[in-house]
């Protein structure tokens, strides 16, 4: 009874840290198991003093039979469970996991047009979001933003969503009570970041999340509701009315116990209540109540189950022997916003790897509908190299780039940056000659608009010149600034009075600070206390902290700035102003 309780003990506390599925399918489960078993035999072992007596060694031998039988049978089972579903015996099942169907690239990418698509990748998102929150006085020292976002469509303009994460431990005990108060909502096109105040617009705090501890720790809060089912990493999403909630698909392993993984279903948990409700696959592709959902099938998941496909459509031993028609999904992979929807591409290329693609593939991820795309090709990888070369000189870096149709022509798009994680231009690479480049840069071209369409303009030339495209119309291709820099500036939010709604893009951010004195015009000389920087318009803005106050110029306008260290002494020319933030005409260096 005494080793009972100690196990009892111990198990719970067990439980609460690795929080096993009570399922069959779960190695977890076993491995939990198993520890009961030690931890039961261990205090026995103890309580009966076997290592004091010899007869009660002899007794406690005797009670371990039941014990090492029950720890046998389950070795036996997971052994047995991971030989019915190992590939070399299971080899078309795994391959059926994903069902494929032939694209049409024209009709289907006819509608993306290059100036909606992402210009930050998820890291540069990040970035500009955790610049925003430092500038928002309330929220300051208390949270930092997650490392972990999900790519949405939120008003059919592809954005991140990142929730906050307590700055320390000393700082979730200090705010754990109301939940964090906001996410950051990061518009992927016009580069707008927004701080959305939960407590102000729901009412209350984000109060079950990975940030939290104990009871309210996300996967814990889960568990709990649901202590049989297998699940995945929750993604954090909004709905149209940007309301936060979790997102978490339900696998399944449908090949042997613990092969061929797959999602069954997803659960839906609101953010700030903690209420979860489940939701069968089949639901959550069809119901239109839920089309705000943008993931449920993981991007790993996606080309795992993809590389299966490729690998194993022709039995085992093809794909390591004779690798007939044996393909994979190129390295890395990115995302498209089309039919409201994200989609997973990447390009598929030979088990060998080569620098070429002979096609590439869209899933999506909410549905699995995966369509393919016969287009040889380069790389993707090879493709950010050439763009990255075309700039050396300037030392910007190219993200991975978005697959586009330049009238017909499949185009990787590409955002390059320089070393302060801000836009400085952008790049065209063909598909199918990766020597064809067109690049437009900020620093020349002065507005985001125009490098855009210096971009394009020069890839649409250099397609001409190298023959891979002699048709090519810029009419059908070039798109009016006055229309880019509408997109640009439109805001996605609907409560635009709210105060902790603000974007990176907008100098004029009063709203979050309090008011002084107008700045007399004229010149003001002081050492420099600060710097911050953001993007406005895709254009680097630097902001330098002098008496107090933040003065702020494009780099277009000035590339002096760009020399400016803290502690400089600085002249900067301002027409005058109100508030916190100032706009200078020019700042030198004294």
């Amino acid at each position: 009874l005494i080793s009972f309780l100690i196990t009892a003990v111990v198990g719970g506390i067990a439980y609460y840290m690795m929080l096993p599925a009570l399922n069959f399918k779960d190695t977890q489960m076993y491995l939990f198991l198993i520890l009961l078993v030690v931890v039961f035999m261990l205090s026995f072992a103890l309580v009966c003093r076997a290592n004091k007596k010899i007869e009660r060694k002899e007794y406690v031998k005797k009670k371990s039979l039941i014990p090492l039988i029950i720890v046998g049978v389950l070795v036996v089972v997971m052994a047995v469970g991971y030989l019915t579903g190992v590939t070399l015996f299971r080899a078309k099942s795994y391959s059926e996991l994903l069902s494929i169907s032939d694209g049409n690239f024209e009709s289907d990418f006819k509608d993306i047009s290059y100036d909606k698509v992402p210009r930050l990748d998820a890291s540069r998102a990040i970035a500009l979001a955790d610049q925003q929150l430092g500038s928002l006085e309330q929220y300051k020292s208390q949270y930092v933003v997650s490392d972990n976002s999900t790519q949405i469509n939120y008003k059919n303009t592809p954005c991140r969503v990142a929730y906050l994460q307590y700055a320390d431990f000393f700082k979730w005990m200090n705010n754990t009570k109301n939940g964090t108060p906001a996410y950051m909502l990061i518009d992927l096109v016009s580069q707008k970041v927004t701080a959305v105040n939960c407590v102000d617009k729901f009412g209350e705090g984000i109060k079950y999340s990975p940030a939290e501890l104990f009871n309210e720790k996300l996967i814990r809060h889960l568990r709990f509701q649901y202590p049989t089912e297998l699940l995945d990493t929750p993604n954090f999403e909004i709905d149209d009315n940007m309301h936060p909630y979790w997102i978490t698909a339900v696998l399944d392993k449908t090949i042997g116990l613990y092969g061929g993984t797959d999602v069954k279903g997803a659960i839906i948990t609101d953010a700030l209540t903690g209420e979860s409700k489940y939701y069968d696959i089949e639901t959550v592709k069809n119901d239109k109540n839920l089309n705000w959902i943008d993931v449920v099938y993981s991007e790993s998941l996606l080309i795992e189950q993809y590389n299966y496909h490729g690998k194993l459509q022709n039995g085992f031993w093809n794909s390591i022997i004779f690798q007939n028609d044996v393909n994979i999904a190129s390295t890395g992979s990115g995302n498209i916003a089309m039919d409201d929807d994200v989609w997973v591409f990447t390009g598929v290329t030979s088990a060998e790897t080569d620098t070429s693609n002979f096609g590439f593939i869209l899933i999506n991820q909410r549905t699995k509908e995966a369509r393919y795309y016969k287009s040889p090709g380069t790389t993707e990888l090879s493709a950010q190299e050439s763009a990255t070369d075309a700039v050396q000189n300037y030392g910007y870096q190219a993200t991975f780039p978005i697959l586009l149709g330049i009238d017909g022509n499949p185009t990787y798009f590409m955002s390059l940056y320089g070393d302060s994680n801000t836009v400085k231009g952008y790049a065209f690479v063909s598909l199918k000659d990766k020597t064809v480049v067109g690049t437009g840069l900020l620093d020349t071209a002065k507005s985001d608009a125009k490098a855009l369409n210096n971009a394009i303009e020069n890839y649409i030339d250099a397609l001409k010149e190298k023959g891979v495209a002699d048709n090519v119309d810029k009419s059908n291709v070039i798109v009016d600034e006055s229309k880019i820099n509408e997109s640009n500036n439109s805001d996605i939010t609907d409560d635009k009075n709210n105060n902790n709604t603000n974007d990176t893009n907008n100098t004029d951010t009063e709203t979050t600070t309090k008011p002084s004195k107008e700045t007399a015009k004229g010149t003001i000389t002081g050492k420099v206390e600060d710097i911050k920087t953001s993007v406005n318009d895709g254009n680097s803005v630097y902001y330098l902290k002098v008496d107090g106050k933040y003065y702020y110029i494009n780099v277009g306008d000035c590339m002096e700035v760009m020399l400016v260290n803290k502690g400089d002494t600085v002249e900067i020319t301002t027409d005058g102003g109100k508030g916190t933030f100032i706009k200078a005409k020019n700042i030198t260096v004294k």
